[in-house]
């Protein structure tokens, strides 16, 4: 079971990032390919905020998505250098949106309290004002399970900012 979710942080998301996930996610779905982004933040107690969409070295499938090697070691090189973190995860479907077996396996964040954020149909239909609605979320359970957060419940994961 997931934690109290009052006691977890809670994402501060500019406009901007948004802006820039969609359409970083949206490119690769133009050419029928799913992508993962990164969301990086600095470390405060009650709140994380947003401060970088970070775009690892990765391989893309229609399916699937995976960082090799190199591409960890130069997220964690990004990481240390801004002392950031890696807040949220957030990746491409190409149909519906939903925490796959893959998704759970490669997961890059592994936290309790992690977000992984899922958007269908390669994010091509999602813009500003309807990305709540089209998202799916989950969050790291203690017992390393990915636990969907019902769309009704959204607003104590993250706001979005101007």
């Amino acid at each position: 079971m997931v934690e109290n979710m009052t006691t977890l942080p809670h994402l501060i998301i500019p406009h901007s990032v948004i802006e820039s996930s969609l359409k970083l996610l949206q490119e690769a779905g133009n050419e029928r390919k799913e992508r993962v982004l990164l969301w990086l933040a600095a470390r405060h107690p009650q709140e994380l905020i947003i401060q970088e969409v970070y775009l690892p070295r990765q391989q893309c499938e229609l399916d699937s998505f995976w960082i090799p090697r190199e591409g960890m070691e130069e997220l964690h090189v990004h990481l240390r250098k801004h002392s950031l973190m890696v807040a949220a995860q957030i990746h491409s479907h190409p149909f519906e949106a939903f925490h796959s077996l893959a998704d759970n396996r490669w997961a890059i964040i592994r936290h309790v309290g992690a977000l992984s954020l899922v958007l269908p149909h390669f994010a091509l239909h999602s813009k500003i004002d309807s990305f709540d609605r089209d998202v799916a979320i989950y969050r790291l359970s203690s017992d390393n399970q990915w636990i969907e957060v019902l769309q009704k419940e959204h607003y104590r994961c993250y706001r979005i900012v101007s």
